[in-house]
């Protein structure tokens, strides 16, 4: 298989200027959303995130963070984009799964729920998919423990549940976001992970599939 390169990021929250600058974004075999698109936004919201990545890349795939409304999922999944809680076969046999939303944060934001439910998601979602060692995990919500999750002086603030099944499934790469301040990368057993943070910031990640190898790396604008 020729090595083909999908464009990743998250934490959009409805700012557009960095998309453009991504130097891969129009040649990429796919652009991967990993949530939060917006700041409590619905339909119209992610309908102008979608837009803006679809008139640089038509092929898009995106899943709702807990700062969006039930509305952009629903939209997600009216225009065939959405990820939440479904296993996407890639072109040359690649497996991507993602599960956005998020676990309980202090802010009350919209799209949370238990640690527990995101666990079960990722279980149920992963049986979905074709070959499981050729996975690319797109979970909005960090693992607990690493580099991804941290906020103020060293707190860890990321899903336990997400860390057991990064842990038990060991996928060779997983795409992350959520916590602003923890862009990185990282490696949890098996699996590389990066968190771009802000796309306002000028994260994104660069993930290469060639043959059997996936690989992911943490880029800036």
């Amino acid at each position: 298989m020729d090595e083909q390169i999908y464009v990743g990021f998250g934490d959009v929250h409805g700012r557009l200027e960095n998309m453009a600058r991504i130097p891969e974004i129009r040649t990429a075999a796919g652009v991967i959303i990993s949530g939060d698109l917006s700041n409590h936004g619905g339909k119209a919201e992610a309908e102008a995130i979608i837009g803006a990545a679809r008139a640089l890349n038509d092929r898009v795939y995106a899943q709702i963070g807990n700062m969006d409304k039930k509305a952009a999922e629903a939209w997600l999944d009216e225009v065939g984009a959405n990820i939440h809680r479904k296993a996407v076969e890639l072109p040359g046999g690649v497996w991507m799964m993602g599960v956005g939303w998020s676990s309980p944060t202090p802010f009350g934001t919209p799209s949370e729920m238990p640690d527990e439910v995101l666990g079960e998601w990722l279980e149920e979602t992963w049986v979905k998919v074709g070959d499981p060692s050729r996975l690319i995990v797109v979970c909005h919500t960090p693992p607990h423990g690493t580099k991804a999750d941290v906020i103020g002086k060293g707190t860890h603030v990321g899903s336990v549940a997400v860390r057991g099944f990064l842990l038990r499934r060991r996928p060779p790469v997983c795409l992350t976001g959520h916590i602003h301040e923890s862009a990185c990368e990282d490696t949890l057993g098996d699996t590389r992970i990066v968190n771009p943070g802000m796309l306002g910031q000028g994260g994104y990640a660069l993930i290469t599939v060639r043959n059997d190898k996936i690989a992911i790396k943490l880029r800036h604008v």
